[in-house]
């Protein structure tokens, strides 16, 4: 049986584990929302113990808070920040529609760790005090959403975006390698004329070169922090410049150009940066589920698929077929794709939820921006180290499929109209020849310049041949 200690608050007594750092508001939101095991990712908890840090500084400065209190804040904070008291941080995700119950377990974490560095009595409250002195300046109204918006931008910059450059690069490198492997282009999933699988890739890299313009525009607005707005936005009890000093220190500890909401009352109410951001996270996925599918059906086969690609075997795939591999990376980063899908539903579901002076969704939403964030940033280091890197063409297979393509009659129609181009198809199909085989014996060019016409190399560099 776990040991217990008492501690009090606005409702009353309450039994508080011992060991633990928390206290009593915190216990009561752990008994009251045995909803779903989720937990605050480390991000967030980091985040909160960043501003609780440097509050605390400010505090100090300002004679809010007694140096020698704010100074074993600042420990204390310090030490949530490195994950030291993550084990602390037990509220369900899915509890009061603030994240009060959140911030009152940083609030006393931090609280109860500062009074044992002081040589006090975990659980007193004195000599700091949870609200009084680690809240001070703050509401959970306003210290949440600024949670929010670090842990997210500090994400993104700091995790996806250098993994989405990886990949970029892996597809760029891909792409040059491949450059010279003329194929047949496919529309509709039927054939089209020759690609090489260079220009493929190439394009695969746009994509992603595009995904990490769209999260750096993102980010612009999750900069803007809400800090200052306390309870509805008005800033009551917070001394004017308490909350640009605050922040302008996350700024500086972060290395990001974080900056106060121009408007604090749009802060509070509205979560529209953070639905801007799923959105673009949204089409990150969708790039990476095209690459990734596309890649899986170049590499179906090995023998009746499409097998212009041999993909890196990394485990077996089947415990009834022996010698079986399958695609498992793309369709890992396919699943991923439909996870932050979902994500971004419920994102913009939360974002709606904002009534009147505060958004009541703020830690589902967090939540699932935050693992959004964290699935692309491993889902493209993993695409690009365990797949598009290892990627080899098979170079025989592609030009097998080039020569067989009736698509070849792309290129002869300037020469010899729409028309009769489509009826050579037509023959090549029913009887199951070539285009090339058909054209030789309906004579319909001279031997060098249907050569030239035919040229799938040449199909792949544009204009008329």
């Amino acid at each position: 049986m776990t040991d217990t200690r008492i501690e009090k608050d606005s409702l009353g007594e309450i039994e508080v584990p011992t060991d633990s750092y928390y206290g009593a508001q915190t216990e009561r939101a752990r008994q009251n929302f045995p909803v779903s095991n989720l937990r605050f990712p480390r991000r967030f908890i980091a985040a909160m113990g960043l501003i609780k840090r440097e509050a605390a500084v400010v505090n100090a400065e300002t004679g809010i808070v007694e140096k020698r209190l704010a100074d074993a804040i600042v420990q204390a904070a310090e030490e949530v920040i490195d994950g030291k008291h993550d084990k602390d941080f037990v509220v369900d995700i899915f509890q009061t529609g603030s994240g009060t119950s959140t911030n009152m377990n940083t609030n006393e974490v931090i609280g109860n760790r500062a009074i044992e560095i002081l040589g006090g009595t975990i659980g007193s409250k004195s000599p700091v005090h949870p609200n009084d002195h680690v809240n001070a300046g703050q509401s959970s109204n306003d210290t949440i959403p600024t949670a929010i918006h670090v842990s997210a931008y500090s994400a993104i910059a700091e995790d996806l975006e250098p993994a989405l450059e990886v990949l970029a690069k892996s597809l760029g490198r891909k792409a040059e390698e491949l450059d010279d492997v003329v194929k047949i282009g496919r529309t509709h999933l039927q054939d089209a004329v020759p690609v090489r699988l260079g220009q493929e890739f190439s394009g695969y890299a746009q994509q992603v070169k595009n995904g990490i313009d769209r999260m750096e525009a993102a980010r612009t607005r999750l900069a803007e922090l809400a800090l200052g707005g306390t309870a509805v936005g008005t800033g009551l009890n917070a001394r004017p410049g308490f909350a640009d000093r605050v922040i302008a220190r996350i700024a500086e500890r972060t290395g990001h150009p974080f900056r106060p909401a121009p408007n604090k009352f749009e802060a509070l109410a509205a979560k529209d940066a953070c639905v801007e951001a799923s959105g673009a996270l949204k089409t990150v996925a969708a790039s990476l589920r095209k690459i990734a599918n596309d890649i899986r059906w170049l590499g179906s086969g090995p023998r009746c698929g499409i097998g212009e690609l041999n993909l890196p075997a990394l485990q077996p795939g089947s415990s009834i077929m022996p010698g079986k591999v399958n695609p498992v990376i793309p369709e890992s980063v396919i699943m991923v794709a439909a996870q932050v899908m979902g994500n971004d539903t419920t994102i913009g579901i939360s974002g709606m939820l904002g009534n009147f002076e505060l958004n009541v969704m703020m830690p589902v939403l967090a939540y699932n921006l935050l693992q959004s964030i964290d699935l692309l940033a491993n889902a493209s280091r993993m695409l690009a180290e365990k797949c598009i890197d290892g990627l080899k063409p098979d170079r025989k297979r592609a030009e097998e499929l080039v020569e067989q393509s009736l698509a070849l009659v792309t290129s002869l129609a300037p020469r010899i109209g729409y028309d009769k181009a489509a009826k050579v198809a037509k023959t090549a199909y029913a009887e199951g020849r070539t285009v090339r085989e058909v054209c030789e014996e309906l004579d319909v060019l001279p031997k060098e310049e249907l050569e030239e016409a035919l040229d799938a190399r040449k199909m792949t560099e544009g204009g008329i041949l």
